[in-house]
């Protein structure tokens, strides 16, 4: 018989009791003047609290298999040899028991868990984005996008080294002719403020506050400043709807949202925000070509440029040239430069946005 110090799980009081093993070592008796009556514990059924348990001191409690859960008593024993001796007799004394249906339960609470996420990502984390898009002030918007196309210009640099911005006289005079041609009368939310950077990535994208960016190659693989104008008509058209400003918000949602669940994973939250592009820029570069569309018609300005970069862009794909992976969420090239055709033959009559001097001096505006 051994001394030990007993917790009834009821109330805090701690009672000083003695401890012996039946002789046929299945079971042992807690005795005590306080207990009501001496408690039996199945030997079986110990279990010992890792968290406050040592060589020279268990922390005891029982395993009831019959509602599959731990007593809430405690016995604490300091004795050594009897420590010992349950170390050596007892190989289910440290089991962690999991209770019957936990993985059932697991399971739906990790569905669960999974649903809830894929709402906030797909449906009111969008639906917010919408709503703070069409709220933010234009002024506040457009100091927004000029600090996102600085993070951008640093973002390709590290990709580009010595990427530079491409600022030639004769360059930015024929690019601001193909701006105002296409803007010339039309009701403008935004100053459109285009920018050319010195890289290898055939792409142009806008951000924010009517900041629009092209990327060299994209000058140098073009054939006709048609093919220019088509471009920088399809960016303005993501400008006038907002949709930079969207999908900045929406980006910045997913973000925080994947980085609570997840912690700070940036590469979940990078492949969070590449799916939801994937789905929502096909949708919102449709209705980018439509708006290029018509700004080129009212221009008088030839939409076969615009049908001819598509075709010049699945070229690429199909080649050796990387494209962007931004691009590669569009929609398919081919049924783009399909429509474009065909609105560029129903076309009435149009001019050359460019002299050739002026569209040779485009193209070098990075010399």
């Amino acid at each position: 018989m051994l001394q030990a110090q007993f917790f009834d799980g009821v109330t805090a009081y701690r009672h000083e009791v003695c401890v012996s093993v039946l002789d046929d070592q299945q079971a042992l008796v807690i005795h005590a003047e306080s207990l009501a009556e001496p408690a039996r514990w199945e030997l079986a059924d110990l279990r010992a609290l890792r968290d406050s348990s040592s060589t020279t001191q268990l922390t005891l409690t029982r395993y009831v298999s019959s509602v599959d859960e731990r007593d809430p008593a405690r016995l604490i024993v300091t004795d050594n040899d009897f420590i010992a001796w349950l170390r050596a007799t007892q190989p289910d004394l440290f089991r962690r028991d999991v209770r019957k249906r936990t993985w059932l339960r697991m399971a739906g609470w990790g569905t669960g868990a999974v649903v809830a996420i894929a709402l906030m990502l797909f449906v009111i984390l969008p639906g917010m984005a919408n709503i703070l898009a069409q709220a933010i002030p234009i002024e506040r918007e457009v100091a927004f996008g000029k600090a996102v196309t600085q993070q951008i210009e640093w973002v390709l640099g590290n990709s580009n080294a010595g990427m530079q911005r491409c600022d030639s006289p004769e360059g930015v005079a024929a690019l601001d002719t193909i701006l105002e041609r296409l803007t010339a009368g039309r009701d403008m939310q935004y100053a459109i403020a285009v920018q050319v950077f010195d890289h290898s990535g055939v792409n142009a994208f806008a951000a924010p506050g009517g900041q629009v960016v092209i990327l060299s190659a994209l000058l140098e693989e073009a054939e006709s400043p048609e093919e220019v104008a088509g471009v920088l008509a399809h960016e303005i058209g993501h400008v006038e709807r907002r949709d930079p400003m969207r999908q900045a918000l929406r980006a910045a949602g997913v973000a925080g949202l994947l980085s609570m669940v997840f912690g700070d994973l940036a590469g979940a939250a990078v492949v969070g925000e590449h799916l939801l592009t994937a789905s929502y820029s096909r949708e919102a570069e449709v209705e980018a070509d439509r708006f290029a569309l018509e700004m080129l018609a009212t221009a008088k300005v030839d939409a076969a440029g615009f049908a001819n970069f598509f075709t010049r862009i699945k070229g690429l794909e199909e080649g050796d040239v990387a494209i962007p992976e931004h691009l590669s969420t569009h929609p398919d090239s081919s049924w783009r430069g399909t429509q474009a055709q065909h609105f560029a033959e129903s076309q009435g009559s149009t001019t050359a946005v460019l002299t050739p001097a002026e569209w040779a001096a485009m193209q070098a505006i990075c010399d």
